[in-house]
């Protein structure tokens, strides 16, 4: 038969036991860690405990966002407790008004671009009536011409 190290039966409390033997391993191995990176010219001096061993940036938050997220809970917990919250009403942004000087250099503007494109295509129109009419002149003469 063959000896293993692990006992037979695993009970909660072994393996309670075996876990915090284990964690109290990683802490000390991660303090020797930090005293390394001391030494370090530059180094850490504190170790940055992650998820997976990267470094993650902490991400900055808008004094508007906390305020947001602030009020948000603040009636949530009121929902729950059933209390109404006296939420700071905001004041909406008054309604923009359009000037009649405005207004009229608006309409201004509009009568200019529209009377441009009425030109161009007045121009395009009589280019294509004059090309048609040439071909047309050339196909009767080349129809005399062969007769």
């Amino acid at each position: 038969m063959e000896k293993t190290d692990m006992p037979q039966k695993l009970t909660a409390e072994i393996i309670n036991a075996a876990i915090a033997g284990f964690e109290q391993q990683k802490t000390r191995i991660d303090q020797q860690i930090a005293d390394l990176r001391a030494m370090l010219p530059g180094g850490r001096t504190a170790t940055a405990i992650t998820v997976n061993g990267a470094l993650r940036k902490r991400r900055r938050i808008s004094a508007a966002g906390r305020k947001r997220i602030a009020l948000a809970q603040k009636a949530r917990w009121a929902k729950i407790h059933g209390e109404s919250v006296s939420a700071p009403a905001e004041q909406p942004k008054p309604k923009r008004r359009l000037s009649a000087a405005g207004r009229r250099k608006i309409i201004a503007a509009a009568k200019k671009r529209w009377a441009l494109k009425r030109a161009a295509g007045a121009v395009a129109k009589r280019a294509a009536r004059k090309k048609a009419s040439a071909k047309k002149a050339a196909l009767k003469a080349s129809a005399v011409n062969a007769a």
